[in-house]
């Protein structure tokens, strides 16, 4: 009996951002790493333009918007149907299903009534899950914190990286040495509005940040950067893999001020060059850097930041030591552990 499993990688509309990019990786694997069992067939809920974009290993469903109402019209039964994470607006239509939990941010970021809107949202998602996996430990006491468990168990499987130390590169003609480099998405929970006074500190030194800059935080960082007369701040907008390969390889530190993170994915991809890694202590920050990291003081005071990246340096012995850690985190060992899960449920 052939047993069918749905993946939900609709959110690759989105392949910029940090879950598109996790997205993306899952296709990559079953492309590229993928052995199906005899009987099992894989099929990826992606957007029309992914369709056949990984592969013929795996079958594809393009994500329609009435299928979020209506999941029967997709037209097939599934055995486990895996959402990889808690906000996806498609509903489980299948005798298992399996969900991913990466973080709550919406519980800091939203108030009142939106904030229990999502919590809604998530519960019924749980309510319904079979199997419910976090991407961190901290993602597993938040879980723990805000949703209804009953007797059931939060599971942890870290995210992978993507070897991109290991890709190609294009350099940035506008970018000049010396320089920092953060990544994100320029919105309020990345926090880089505190880098500012801190780079005033720091006239030898370049910050470029890279990520979407079409936010009205973003304006605020730009109109804060001029009214400061600050020279050596810039966000580049969105930058292509070769490039974002080409800022980290080439930056002297990674600065990461992030409030809120599932998992932190820039720090350990910082770290995959034996960069030095100065990011805040919150969140899951503290268990994914550890002692890999610095973290910046509390309040972030302008002068002791300064301080402490004018003094960011690691040993070639620290930087290798950083890029084995880095390395450990692989997608292979993610999707094996829940094709593992997929292939207990489906049996």
């Amino acid at each position: 009996m052939t047993m069918r499993i749905l993946i939900d990688l609709s959110i690759l509309k989105n392949v910029h951002c940090g879950l598109g990019q996790v997205a993306l990786n899952y296709g990559y694997f079953f492309r590229d790493h993928y052995t199906p069992l005899p009987d099992e067939q894989i099929y990826l809920l992606v957007p029309k333009a992914f369709v056949g974009a990984f592969g013929n290993k795996v079958n594809y469903i393009p994500a329609r918007k009435i299928y979020r109402l209506f999941p029967w019209l997709i037209g097939m039964r599934f055995d486990v149907w895996h959402a990889i994470h808690q906000l996806s607006r498609y509903q489980p239509f299948a005798r298992h299903y399996v969900l991913t939990i990466h973080d709550f941010n919406f519980m800091y970021e939203k108030t009142g009534p939106k904030t229990q809107k999502y919590l809604r949202m998530v519960q019924s998602k749980v309510d319904r899950a079979e199997r419910i996996l976090a991407i961190s430990q901290f993602a597993k006491a938040e879980t723990e914190r805000f949703m209804h468990l009953g007797d059931r168990k939060v599971e942890v499987i870290y995210n992978g990286i993507e070897r991109i130390d290991l890709k190609p590169e294009e350099a940035l003609s506008q970018v000049q040495q010396p320089y920092l480099f953060s990544i994100g998405e320029i919105k309020e929970k990345k926090n880089f509005h505190v880098l500012l006074d801190m780079m005033s500190r720091l006239p030898n030194l370049q910050l470029y940040i890279a990520g979407k800059n079409d936010t009205p935080y973003a304006d605020r960082i730009r109109s804060e950067i001029a009214s400061r007369g600050l020279t050596n701040v810039h966000l580049l907008g969105l930058v292509s893999e070769a490039q974002k390969t080409w800022l980290y390889r080439h930056c002297r530190t990674f600065v990461f001020p992030s409030l809120f993170e599932g998992f932190g994915l820039p720090v350990v991809e910082a770290m995959l060059f034996g960069k030095p890694v100065v990011c805040s202590n919150e969140t899951s920050l503290t268990e994914i850097g550890g002692d890999h990291v610095t973290f910046f003081p509390k309040g972030y005071p302008a002068e002791e930041s300064a301080q402490l990246i004018a003094a960011s340096a690691l040993t070639p012995e620290q930087a290798e030591r950083n890029q084995e850690y880095a390395r450990s985190f692989t997608w292979e060992r993610h999707m094996n552990s829940y094709l593992a899960i997929y292939r207990e449920l489906g049996a």
